[in-house]
């Protein structure tokens, strides 16, 4: 009984040290969520979401209007970061976990981490050296490319961090049948890996989506929307990070209000990407 008594107090503190913990964790996040809505929902309305920052009522009001230019750009940016990025991300990541004895695998690695640790202005300056200058201007493309550079080398070590907690005699039994390595990859091992995968791709997401700074160099920002649909990505187009640190070192209160809207607008946006893709993956397997 002593024992007995002892292994439940036990329990009892390690169930209140989580508990702590937890709520430790989740204060700040919780007072940041609180703090960003109760700045920027004086700003959200129909004209946030309908009027460009550069809208006739702008310029004759003086005030900023709306942001839906803004949203717009940041979904095609972060759209074009996405599909640059994963298959070379999990193209990489698998080289890694499945062919370790290649001799190309040390120097990826060691690139890898290296890209992971760059600060990311740098991988800006990087995109405007390999996208900007050779197009000879600020363009949408530029700046999916500069996000993507942020989401690869996040994208390679969880993938390959999923794919290697599959057990190898899943690999073997795929062989064992006759089936080719690159089938078992592709039809065995990555399905199974598959809530591994999504977690790595929302986690490089969710880095990626909050940058300003390689924004800077590439997409650059604009006040209007673009005309046509090809100059979301080979014009300039604003985000919202970017307007978001535009705004925020303005002397205008009213500024300031927008750009905790559109704080609001960016964090709905990550949960809103987060939800969906759990709720995809849970469906389609």
């Amino acid at each position: 009984m002593k024992t007995l008594k002892r292994r439940y107090l036990h329990e009892k503190i390690m169930i209140t040290f989580i508990a702590f913990n937890t709520v430790a964790v989740l204060t700040p996040l919780i007072i940041i969520l609180v703090y960003v809505f109760v700045q920027g929902i004086g700003a959200i309305n129909l004209d946030f979401f309908t009027q460009e920052l550069g809208s006739p009522s702008r310029a004759m009001t003086g005030r900023p209007t709306g942001l839906v230019h803004t949203i717009i750009g940041t979904l095609v940016v972060d759209a074009l970061a996405i599909l640059i990025a994963l298959p070379f991300g999990i193209g990489a990541g698998v080289m890694l976990s499945e062919y370790p004895d290649h001799k190309l695998n040390p120097v990826m690695r060691v690139m890898n981490d290296t890209l992971n640790g760059m600060p990311a202005v740098l991988k800006g300056l990087l995109a405007w050296a390999l996208v900007v200058k050779p197009m000879g201007g600020f363009s949408g493309l530029s700046g999916g490319v500069a996000l993507a550079v942020v989401m690869l080398p996040i994208i390679a070590r969880s993938t390959e961090s999923a794919l290697m907690n599959i057990p190898w005699s899943i690999r073997e039994a795929g062989l064992a049948i006759g089936l080719p390595r690159w089938r078992v990859i592709a039809s065995v091992v990555i399905p199974a890996s598959k809530a591994g995968l999504v977690t790595g791709v929302l986690i490089a997401f969710a880095r990626a989506v909050g940058e300003a700074a390689p924004l800077l160099f590439t997409s650059f920002g604009n006040n209007y929307k673009s005309s046509y649909l090809l100059g979301w990505t080979f014009g300039p187009v604003d985000t919202l990070p970017q307007r978001l640190y535009s705004l925020a070192i303005s002397p205008y209160p009213e500024w300031h209000q927008l750009g905790w809207a559109a704080g609001i607008v960016l964090l709905f946006f990550v949960i809103v990407s987060f939800a969906i893709a759990r709720i995809v993956v849970r469906e389609k397997y």
